[in-house]
């Protein structure tokens, strides 16, 4: 089991070892400052007699940093101390009280209410901490309210002041901003209620919620609706519905407060058949004010980030139902849900969980909490953890769900409220005061990516690692865990996410500081969700500080320079068209542009762009298993690449006028380098995952293929691939040589019919080294059968020798395929292939191909220099008179060779080629 640390615990070692008497026991949580202290109290029983003992409550001031518990105040007696705040200078204390009182049948108390038991009653106090201790009295302020009463002290920068300045919130009531004058004798005076240093800043809300950091109030208040027409008036007996706003105030030290917020609210309206709830849980961290009718909280950062978190339950609407048991099942049962309204990115994130049992659900408050930069963790005891990529490097689109309990965490946990200073995400649990820190650790990430079978959930999962960590070990481990089941549909998109998201991650390492807004531009990962909402922009900011920074925010994301990100499946469309009309051969290596810039073409090579992507800072660490090389004088990657470079640089350029076209050029080369770079990445990652290591394997290449055992080549083959898909939908480049190994891997792999539909719909490049080894196989074939011949004689048990076959073998099936191979091609790869292929059919089929250049007027009136051919025409030439002997000693091929002559001159004629191909032909090779 984990070990906790108990903040009860930490706080009564402390108190022992200042030398305070008596045990400290029932310690609460009564605060937090913005300088991190809590404010804390407890209980001291002390005997006074035997068997007789005395309890004494007390309150405390916790610096977590030096480890030291001052002492402010003890009562003879037990005080339930609700919440508390000390100043700035800590001098001044105020707390509140909350006790039950039973009021006699015939008063009234302030809300009219009279049939009632006991009523709890909130009391709110001051202490001058400047006085001796024995000598400190609290003040009274005269406050007795049924309704939630909190005090808060404003803190400013200067150290000395001569007044101070606190919110007294009373629920449903007011807000008033009240002074403390401090006199030079060491004494103080108030004005309440009335008074002139006494200002009135809401006069009735539902919620409120203090941010001490930021010093910023929160309010939730009602108000009437327009009217549609004017003149309108509301109808007769219709209850005036009222809209709920969410306004802010920020206090600044020497200016005037201001309204920097005021947005509507779609809050779910009670149920009148529920019972009403006007009963308080008083949340002292962080401060609020409200009754359990609405539990909101408003989390913040001082770079401008503000999220609204919403937890409510509700059943839903259901067709009416006549059983008494159904009736009563569905009572029991609620919707749990919550939403996190993001005011940085104009956006709602919502969640809905249903069925739950009420009696689970009443007791169960979600924690929210930010999570480094970028998240924001949601978590709800027994039921889930999310976390949400809410942060302001991107738009929320890649949020992960986890399972329901953290490591770490104990089941019995209900109430975590996250700690200002104490380290990440440290959360103490209301009820024990454990201190519980909220960590997502990678082993829980890597266990929830294995058993969640949401293809969403995985692919923010690789997002996280890839984007905001970093971590490309965790990444290759997810993707051993993938290869596992290659033929599952989800396999493409999951790599589709691994080379945008390292393709995002890569450029936007390398690029300059000059250059960052373009990153917005850039393709960030294939979940895209985005939904708007519009907020009224701060009237007149008076510096610059989290409000100024959240209205820059809007207007990047939602205001008139809302920019869209660069979509790959614009690239994608156009490779379809161009790369139809794609002929290598037709092109040279000067047509192809990488890049406006020389830097970036260079020697010609793609070795300079690859360099740039600044990711192999160590040699041969992607190192792949086929030679890096095209056999073409332009490839398709060079095309693919140029495409990208252009219209990522057409995009940037339309939508970045404040940025130079330097810049655009610096972006749009850096990641088109990181396109290149994490396609390599990826592919050696996988080839890994099918057991296939190009820094353990001892042949590279169509050797390795060769050499790979079904089970191995199958595996390869299919995730291989599903990486060809994911890279061509995505319009990234394919590295240099894949094609040709992918095509060969193929076609050993497949059965002939299945390789010819690939080759058909054209996933398979039939490149000119492919087809050399394709149409070499047989005379490897023959060598291998004359080893095996060998060891057959040498082998004294001949029974368990055998030998199968290829489909390329030089038999009559073998030939067929490779000439059905052959009509794939380009005729001029065709025709030289043909010229190195040492078989009977390709000296048939050039010979009958020269012949009808011949009769067609193709070739003639210039000499083809073949002084090798003439010198063997004289000598077939004889061999084919003897070999087609007639009465008159002439053949039909001596006729068919002065046929030709007739049309050309012997230099142009190749007749060892002829009358070769005419004796083959005897031959039955083919059937």
């Amino acid at each position: 089991m984990v070990t906790l640390d108990n903040l009860g615990k930490k706080l009564y070692g402390v108190l022992q070892s200042q030398s305070h008497k008596g045990e400290g026991k029932e310690w609460k949580l009564l605060g937090q400052e913005q300088d991190g202290s809590l404010l804390v109290s407890w209980l001291t029983e002390f005997d006074v007699d035997e068997g007789v003992s005395k309890l004494q409550s007390s309150i405390g001031l916790y610096h977590q940093k030096n480890n030291i518990l001052k002492v402010l105040c003890t009562f003879n007696k037990y005080v339930n101390t609700i919440q508390a705040s000390i100043n700035h200078s800590h001098t001044l204390l105020g707390f509140v009280t909350k006790e039950k009182v039973c009021p006699s049948p015939n008063e009234k108390t302030d809300k009219g209410m009279s049939d009632v038991f006991s009523l709890d009653v909130y009391k709110v106090f001051s202490l001058d901490i400047r006085l001796p201790e024995e000598q400190r009295k609290p003040k009274d302020f005269g406050l007795v309210r049924s309704q939630q009463i909190m005090i808060q002290f404003l803190y400013r920068k200067k150290e000395h002041v001569a007044t101070e300045k606190f919110l007294l919130f009373v629920h449903q009531e007011s807000i008033s901003l009240n002074q403390v004058h401090l006199k030079e004798d060491g004494s103080y005076e108030m004005d309440l209620f009335g008074c002139l240093n006494t200002e009135s800043m809401v006069r009735s809300f539902s919620w409120a919620q203090w941010d001490s950091i930021n010093q910023s109030l929160y309010y939730i208040h009602y108000r009437k609706p327009q009217l549609i027409v004017e003149g309108e008036e509301p109808e007769e007996g219709r209850e005036e519905e009222l809209n709920p706003t969410l306004s802010c105030l920020q206090f600044h030290d020497d200016m005037p407060h201001e309204t920097v917020l005021n947005i509507p609210l779609n809050l779910p309206q009670l149920s009148k058949k529920s019972l009403p709830c006007g009963g308080y849980e008083d949340d002292p961290i962080p401060l609020r004010v409200h009754d359990c009718s609405l539990d909101l909280q408003v989390v913040c950062d001082p770079k401008g980030l503000v999220c609204i978190c919403h937890h409510y339950l509700y059943q839903p609407v259901k067709p009416p139902m006549t059983e008494a048991r159904n009736l009563e099942e569905l009572s029991t049962t609620v919707h749990f849900a919550y939403s996190v309204t993001l005011l940085h990115h104009g956006c709602v994130i919502h969640c809905v969980v249903p069925g739950i049992l009420w009696s689970q659900a009443r007791a169960m408050k979600p924690t929210f909490a930010l999570y480094g930069d970028q998240h924001m963790i949601v978590y709800a005891p027994g039921l889930f953890t999310h976390l949400l990529d809410i942060g302001l490097a991107h738009e929320p689109c890649c949020h992960i769900l986890m399972s329901c309990t953290l490591p770490g965490i104990p089941s019995y946990t209900s109430h975590l409220v996250p700690l200002l200073q104490y380290g990440n995400t440290v959360t103490v649990d209301l009820p024990t005061l454990d201190l519980i820190p909220l960590t997502v650790t990678t082993g829980h990430l890597v266990e929830t990516f294995k058993c969640d079978h949401s293809l969403e959930n995985q692919l923010a999962i690789l997002h996280y690692f890839l984007v905001h960590q970093g971590d490309l070990e965790t990444v290759t481990e997810l993707l051993m865990f993938v290869a596992e089941h290659p033929v599952k549909l989800s396999v493409p998109q999951l790599l589709q996410e691994v080379i945008i998201a390292g393709a995002f991650a890569a450029a936007q390492r390398n690029l300059p500081a000059d250059a960052m807004s373009l990153v917005a531009l850039l393709p960030l990962s294939t979940i895209t969700h985005v939904f708007e909402l519009e907020v009224k922009q701060r009237l007149v900011p008076y510096r610059v500080d989290m409000w100024t920074r959240l209205w820059d925010q809007l207007t990047r994301r939602t205001g008139k320079e809302q920019r869209p990100r660069f979509r790959p499946s614009l690239v994608a469309d156009k490779l379809m068209v161009s790369l139809v009309c794609y002929q290598p051969e037709a092109l040279s290596r000067s047509s192809t542009p990488l890049s406006p810039g020389t830097s970036l073409v260079g020697s010609g090579t793609l070795a300079d762009l690859a360099a740039i992507a600044g990711t192999r800072k160590v040699s041969g660490m992607d190192v792949l298993p086929f030679y890096e090389v095209e056999s073409c004088t332009a490839s398709k990657q060079e095309h693919v690449i140029s495409v990208n470079l252009r219209e990522l640089s057409m995009h940037l350029l339309k939508n970045s006028s404040k940025q130079s076209p330097m810049h655009v050029h610096v972006v749009a080369t850096r990641y088109v380098a990181a396109q290149l770079e994490m396609s390599k990445h990826l592919c050696q990652l996988l080839c890994q995952c099918a057991a296939v290591d190009p820094h353990q394997e001892q042949e590279r290449g169509f050797a390795l293929v060769d050499q790979l055992d079904e089970e191995r080549r199958y595996v390869l083959f299919s995730l291989l691939e599903r990486y060809y898909f994911a890279v061509g939908l995505m319009a990234f480049p394919l590295p240099q040589g894949f094609t040709s190994f992918f095509t060969y891997l193929g076609y050993r792999t497949l059965s002939f019919s299945m390789f010819l539909q690939y080759l058909q719909r054209n996933v398979f490049e039939l490149q000119v080294d492919v087809m050399k080894i394709i149409m070499a196989v047989s005379e490897l074939l023959w060598i291998l059968v004359l080893v095996c011949m060998i060891m057959f004689l040498l082998s004294d048990n001949v029974s368990h020798l055998e030998w199968t076959s290829t489909d390329t073998e030089d038999t009559q099936e073998g030939v067929k395929k490779k000439l059905r191979l052959l009509l794939f091609l380009p005729r001029s790869r065709a025709k030289r292939l043909l010229n190195q292929w040492s078989h009977p059919v390709s000296l048939m089929i050039r010979a009958r191909e020269h012949a009808l250049n011949i009769l067609s007027g193709v070739e003639g009136t210039q000499g083809r220099g073949h002084p090798a051919h003439k010198a063997k025409t004289a000598h077939v030439s004889t061999r084919g008179l003897a070999a087609f002997p007639s009465a008159d000693r002439l053949s039909p091929l001596d006729t068919f060779l002065d046929l030709l002559t007739a049309k050309a001159s012997l230099a142009e004629l190749d007749f060892g080629l002829l009358i070769e191909a005419t004796i083959t032909s005897t031959d039955e090779f083919l059937g």
